[in-house]
C-alpha cells in the first residue's frame, strides 16, 4: 500500500493530549522537591560552569543549560526540574501523535499518551534534570518526524535539525537514527533514499554535531572509553545481560504497557495496512541487538518502545469498544491505575525519605537513593574542614560529592578526578591539606604523609546509598604534591 497521507489519518486529539501532558507534568512537579537533588544534577551545575564544546561523559548542552537555569531558579528544586516535567509531558503528547500516525483515533491517542506518560522510564527521567530526560524527548520526536517525512520529504530537514540538537544532548539518538535507516532499507519504504532532502537533513545533523565531534576527536574520544567502562559495570545503573532484558518490561510498565508493546509489535509485523510502517519494528530489533552486544544500559531502548505503544494502543482501543465494552474498559482502567501507582511509588519520591531503607525502592530504582542525604554529607565534610584548619581544600571520589560541596560550601575549593572534573586540575596549592572523601582509607594513606579520619558520612535515615558510611579523612603532606598525584585520581564511570 502507498504511505498513508495526512488527509487519510484520524484528526489529532489535541485537547485530550494536552490534558494528558499537563497531568503528567503536574504529577512530576507535585513530587519534584520531596527529597533532594540527584548527584548528576549537582554535577551538571558544577561542570556547566566551565562551558566547553564537550565533556568526557556527554555533549555540552545539558550541563551548560543546567548551570544557567540553576542560577535563574536560585536553587529551588521544583523550579529547577520544571523543564524536565514539561519534557515528560511532551513525550506523552508525542506518543499520542504516533498512535494517530499509525491509524489511531481519539481513544487510541489518549491511551498511548497515558501509558507512555506514566511509564516508569518517563517518570524516572522526568523527575530529574538529566541527559536522558531530553534524549527521550528528542528520540520520540525523531520517530514522529520520520513518519511525517515519509509523506513529505521536506521534513527530512526537520529530522536532521532534531537529530543534530539531540546529539548535543546525548549520543544515543545516533543509534536510533542508524536503526531507523536500517529498518527502512530492510523493510521499506525505500523511496526516501532517492530524495535529496534525506541527505540534506543528514548534513544538517552532522553540521550541528560537528563541534562536539571535533572536541571528542581532539581529546582522544573519551566517550568511547566511558562506554567501555559502563559496559564493564563502571556505573551505578550498569546492567548485565540478564538484568538488561529482565528490566525491559519495567520500562513501559506492566501490565497494560507491556500488553501494548506486544500487541503493537504483532500489529506492525502482520497488518497489511502498516506494511510501510514495519520498519519501526525492524528498527527496534536492530537497536536491541546493538544495546545487547555493546553492554548498554536498559533504558537505551526506551524511545524505541514509543511507536510500539502507539501501534498497540490502536488495536487495544478497538478491542475495548467491542463486545462487553464496559467490562473491557474497566479492566483497562484498573490495569492502568495499578501500573501507575506501582510506577509512582518506585520512581517518584512518594514515600517519606526515612522509610526508604525498609522498602525495595532503592533496589529497583538506584537513582532514588542518590537524591537522599546530601546535606548530611556536607555536614561531615564541614567537620573535616574544621579539623583540617584554614586553607584546606576538598578532594572527592565522585562528581556528585564535588557538586554537593560546590553547592552548599561555595567558598571552599573542591576537586575531583571523576570524569570531566579531572580536567579542571588539582588544587592550586600543591601541598595543600585536603579533606578527602569518597576514596578508601587505604588508598588515601598511600598519597599522604599523614591521614586522620575525622568523621563518617551518615545520611540519618539508615539508607545504604553510595555515600553512606564513607570515611572523611584529613590528608596532610601529599606525597610529591597534588600535581604529581593527580593522574592517579582520574577515573571514568
Amino acid at each position: 500500500m502507498p504511505p498513508a497521507r495526512a488527509v487519510d489519518l484520524p484528526g489529532p486529539a489535541t485537547r485530550h493530549l494536552a490534558l494528558v501532558a499537563a497531568g503528567v507534568a503536574a504529577l512530576l512537579l507535585l513530587t519534584a522537591d520531596r527529597y533532594g537533588p540527584h548527584r548528576d544534577e549537582l554535577y551538571f551545575v558544577l561542570a556547566g560552569g566551565h562551558p566547553d564544546w564537550g565533556y568526557v561523559d556527554q555533549p555540552p548542552l545539558v550541563p551548560v543549560l543546567a548551570h544557567a537555569w540553576d542560577a535563574v531558579t536560585g536553587g529551588r528544586l521544583w523550579l529547577f526540574r520544571l523543564p524536565s516535567a514539561l519534557a515528560a509531558g511532551a513525550v506523552a503528547w508525542l506518543t499520542g501523535l504516533l498512535a494517530r500516525r499509525l491509524g489511531g483515533g481519539t481513544g487510541a491517542q489518549v491511551l498511548a499518551a497515558v501509558m507512555m506518560g506514566l511509564a516508569p522510564v518517563t517518570l524516572a527521567v522526568g523527575h530529574l534534570v538529566s541527559t536522558s530526560t531530553y534524549d527521550l524527548l528528542v528520540q520520540v520526536a525523531l520517530v514522529l518526524v520520520v513518519l511525517r517525512a515519509l509523506e513529505d520529504p521536506r521534513w527530512w530537514w526537520a529530522a536532521g535539525l532534531l537529530l543534530g540538537v539531540g546529539l548535543q544532548v546525548k549520543s544515543l539518538p545516533l543509534l536510533l537514527a542508524a536503526s531507523l535507516v536500517v529498518g527502512l532499507l530492510v523493510a521499506g519504504p525505500r523511496h526516501p533514499f532517492r530524495s535529496v532532502h534525506l541527505y540534506a537533513g543528514g548534513l544538517v545533523a552532522l553540521a550541528l554535531w560537528a563541534p562536539n565531534l571535533l572536541w571528542q576527536r581532539a581529546h582522544g574520544w573519551p566517550q568511547l572509553e566511558l562506554a567501555e567502562a559502563i559496559a564493564a559495570g563502571g556505573s551505578g545503573t550498569s546492567t548485565g545481560l540478564v538484568e538488561l532484558w529482565a528490566t525491559q518490561p519495567g520500562l513501559v510498565g506492566p501490565p497494560v504497557g507491556v500488553v501494548l508493546v506486544v500487541v503493537g509489535a504483532v500489529r506492525l509485523a502482520r497488518s497489511p495496512h502498516l506494511r510501510d510502517r514495519r520498519f519501526l519494528l525492524v528498527s527496534w530489533g536492530v537497536l536491541a541487538v546493538v544495546v545487547t552486544v555493546t553492554g548498554g544500559k536498559a533504558y537505551y531502548l526506551a524511545a524505541a518502545y514509543a511507536p510500539l505503544v502507539g501501534a498497540g494502543a490502536v488495536a487495544v482501543a478497538a478491542w475495548v469498544g467491542r463486545g462487553r465494552a464496559r467490562v473491557r474498559r474497566t479492566a483497562l482502567v484498573a490495569g492502568t491505575v495499578l501500573g501507575a501507582v506501582v510506577g509512582a511509588v518506585l520512581f517518584l519520591p512518594v514515600l517519606p525519605a526515612d522509610r526508604l531503607a525498609g522498602t525495595p525502592v532503592v533496589a529497583v530504582n538506584y537513582d532514588a537513593g542518590e537524591t537522599v542525604g546530601w546535606p548530611a554529607f556536607v555536614d561531615a565534610v564541614e567537620a573535616g574542614l574544621d579539623a583540617a584548619g584554614p586553607g584546606a581544600v576538598v578532594v572527592t571520589g565522585n562528581y556528585g560529592e564535588a557538586g554537593a560541596v560546590a553547592r552548599w560550601l561555595p567558598e571552599v575549593p573542591v576537586h575531583s578526578g571523576h570524569n570531566s572534573l579531572w580536567d579542571l586540575g588539582p588544587p592550586a596549592d600543591d601541598d595543600a591539606t585536603a579533606v578527602v572523601v569518597g576514596w578508601p582509607a587505604a588508598r588515601v594513606e598511600d598519597w599522604c604523609a599523614s591521614t586522620e579520619q575525622v568523621a563518617l558520612v551518615d545520611n540519618g535515615v539508615g539508607l545504604d546509598n553510595d555515600e553512606q558510611d564513607r570515611p572523611v579523612l584529613v590528608c596532610r603532606g601529599p606525597l610529591g604534591g597534588w600535581s604529581d598525584l593527580w593522574p592517579r585520581l582520574r577515573r571514568l564511570g
